[in-house]
């Protein structure tokens, strides 16, 4: 009897559809791929999506090097979130899945 041998995922694999993956994370992408977004600015694009929450995907974020917090030393202090070289490159990856999902999920109703 041959033994079947056992299929592993990749582990680089696994570690990125877990971090990109996860629940808000992609949309919070989508919206930084039209540029750098203010905390508001994300919030208000992403319906549902709670301050709180918010704060910790984008230090998530920060941490895999896919966001860049800037911080502009004006009176008040200005804020910015944008995508890393690593986060843009995952504009085609973001793309693919929009392409997929307006073929296969209905659209919203009005």
């Amino acid at each position: 009897m041959e033994t079947q041998e056992k299929e592993q995922i990749c582990p680089r694999f696994h570690r990125a559809i877990e971090l990109v993956g996860k629940r808000w994370t992609g949309a919070i992408i989508r919206v930084l791929m039209n540029g750098p977004r203010r905390f508001t600015e994300i919030l208000e694009a992403i319906p549902g999506l709670h301050d709180r929450l918010l704060s910790e995907r984008l230090k998530e974020l920060e941490a895999a090097g896919i966001v860049q917090r800037i911080v502009y030393p004006e009176t008040p202090v200005r804020i910015e979130y944008t995508l890393t070289e690593m986060g843009k490159d995952l504009e085609r990856v973001v793309n693919e899945v929009q392409r997929w999902a307006n073929r296969w999920f209905p659209p919203p109703p009005s």
